[in-house]
């Protein structure tokens, strides 16, 4: 049989190479030479060919994994006779002495710029209480928390919360009136920090749509005030590139801004049982609303529901 009567095979081949970019300003200025000498599929336009290579240079400029993938050429590693190239992947993720990911972190500085005009009085100077490093914070508090009531979820599920049992790493530390909550509440509850951690991903304020998040944001500004004061809240490690500001962790003025009101606090007093309970007189007299375990999902008044069909991290 001749080879081209042979039955085409169809393989995908899957190769990893690790490098070490020692001279990053020189592996740029050889990935502009590429995108300078390169044959684009453009019109018979030389503006248009033009506006090709300046999007590419631009590309390519400062991100050194985008420049050694201008260079790197799948094609020769499969330039073999008797077979053809029919298409690949490539991707360049930066690793650690061990080989493993290095974990890409948002870009706090771009998601809440600071106006830093210095002119006193200035409104947007005066409204930046989201600073960048507050909001990284904020952020790594969400997850932080998010991870421990999954895991609580995982570790527990429908077993009622003994605040005496160490085992217990986020849901002892909700109102007394939860802690028999299933664990199908308990894990809607833990999506509560997701939810404001993506608000925080977004470049939006983390401002809670209903009673569940602003549990999650209460427990996000205290732990973010503990863990940036034990040094522990990842400021001085893969955050300490960010911007330092004068409203930079004012917990306090967050605590005002970011809550319509901390009605939720009340559950907590021991003498105020039954609160919760929008027919309960106390409730009435303040104007708190319905707080009982299986309204904490739903979205208030004044916030615009969440996507429903969102899906639970774990």
């Amino acid at each position: 049989m001749t080879g081209t009567d042979a039955i085409v095979r169809r393989l995908r081949v899957t190769a990893a190479v690790v490098v070490e970019v020692t001279d990053p300003a020189a592996l740029e200025r050889a990935a502009l030479r590429h995108v300078d000498e390169a044959d684009y599929c453009v019109d018979d336009s030389g503006s248009a060919l033009d506006e090709v290579r300046a999007e590419e240079r631009d590309r390519v400029c400062g991100d050194f994994r985008a420049a050694l993938l201008e260079l790197v050429d799948p094609y020769l590693m499969v330039d073999i006779e008797g077979v053809e190239f029919s298409g690949s992947e490539c991707e360049a993720v930066e690793v650690d002495e061990h080989d493993r990911p290095v974990p890409s972190w948002p870009d706090f500085t771009a998601l809440f710029p600071v106006c830093g005009c210095d002119v006193p009085d200035c409104d947007d100077c005066a409204s930046g209480h989201l600073t960048p490093r507050t909001a990284a914070v904020l952020w790594g508090m969400a997850g932080l928390l998010a991870d421990h009531a999954y895991d609580d979820v995982i570790e527990h599920g429908d077993d009622p919360v003994d605040p005496d049992d160490p085992m217990w790493s986020v849901f002892h530390e909700f109102p007394r009136i939860t802690w028999r909550q299933d664990a199908i509440w308990r894990r809607r509850a833990a999506r509560a920090f997701d939810d404001l951690a993506a608000d925080l991903l977004a470049g939006r304020w983390p401002q809670p749509t209903c009673p569940a998040e602003e549990m999650a944001l209460h427990l996000m500004l205290r732990y973010g005030e503990e863990l940036t004061d034990d040094g522990a809240s990842g400021l001085d490690t893969h955050f300490a590139h960010l911007p330092e500001c004068d409203n930079d962790l004012r917990w306090t003025l967050l605590a005002d801004v970011l809550f319509k009101d901390h009605d939720i606090l009340e559950l907590f007093d021991l003498g105020r049982d039954g609160i919760e309970d929008p027919d309960d007189e106390q409730n009435r007299g303040i104007g708190m609303g319905d707080y009982t375990p299986p309204a904490w999902f739903t979205t208030f008044d004044h916030m615009t529901p969440r996507d429903p069909r969102r899906p639970f991290r774990r």
